[in-house]
């Protein structure tokens, strides 16, 4: 079986990635539109992608591919984040001058930096890129900031571990892929839906749950693509497919303009990993 996930081999998708489906191959992408295309066309069969982090919040540009594309959430997975400084082999700690990785990444290390003021801190695409970077460049004054798979992947040597400020990091990823079949298990939702410009609307649309007493777990809008000043809602609710929460959703397309379901599926472990 072939995955995608955006990013290079080492990267935190990738470890996800093993987590969820151990005997998969995965395949990089550079982009996140590639890795949406792939599932489309089958080039494989499936692609998890990080949707939203504890601290950086949702991944925006995952929102609008999951609302554009015809693909399907089957299963969620938290993973906990740790950044570890990673150099070329024999690159001491004292010589490092220069550290790369993903802006997100370099954000959420604010007290190494902190620490280490003459260190510099240089934006990069990719954490695992970041690595792979330093070493096949040889950069003897430089480290990285990225999982340690991506030292075991690409040859360098963890310096620090766990230079992250919070330990409380976690990134939920998101199993993706054509079928839209329901697994056992599903007791969570995900859905995107725009409402009519009118009063009291989206008092109305939250009130379709509220009233069944179903529990939404997030809602956060995004401007609508092609229609300036008009939005968008994701929302989550914790129900499956049953005769509830599709009553639910048919009495919310009727105040809506549409509504997607984007995914039902197993709500992750309550207690990350």
């Amino acid at each position: 079986m072939k995955i995608a996930i955006q990013g290079e081999l080492g990267s935190f998708s990738h470890e996800a990635a093993g987590k969820m489906l151990p005997r998969a191959k995965v395949v990089p992408c550079a982009r996140s539109a590639e890795v949406f295309d792939r599932v489309a066309s089958g080039g494989v069969q499936a692609a998890v992608i990080p949707i939203e982090n504890s601290l950086a919040g949702s991944v925006a540009e995952h929102f609008d591919l999951l609302l554009a594309r015809d693909v399907f959430i089957h299963r969620e997975f938290h993973l906990r984040i740790r950044h570890n400084l990673i150099a070329p082999p024999g690159v001491k700690p004292n010589a490092v001058r220069r550290v790369f990785s993903h802006p997100v990444a370099l954000d959420q290390c604010r007290n190494f930096f902190r620490t280490y003021p003459q260190v510099q801190a240089l934006p990069f695409y990719d954490t695992a890129g970041s690595v792979r970077h330093i070493i096949e460049d040889g950069l003897r004054d430089a480290a990285a900031i990225a999982p340690k798979q991506a030292a075991t992947q690409y040859g360098g040597r963890v310096l620090l571990a766990g230079i992250e400020d919070d330990q409380q990091n976690y990134t939920r990823f998101l199993l993706l892929s054509r079928s839209k079949k329901i697994g056992p298990g599903a007791n969570k939702t995900s859905i995107g839906f725009a409402l009519k410009n009118t009063p009291g609307v989206l008092f109305k649309a939250l009130s379709v749950f509220a009233l069944r007493d179903i529990d939404l777990s997030k809602i956060e809008s995004r401007p609508l693509r092609g229609h300036p000043w008009e939005y968008v809602f994701f929302a989550d609710i914790l129900r499956g497919d049953d005769e509830t929460a599709r009553n639910a959703l048919r009495h919310l397309a009727e105040i809506a303009e549409f509504v997607k379901v984007l995914g039902v599926y197993p709500a992750a472990a309550s207690r990350p990993r």
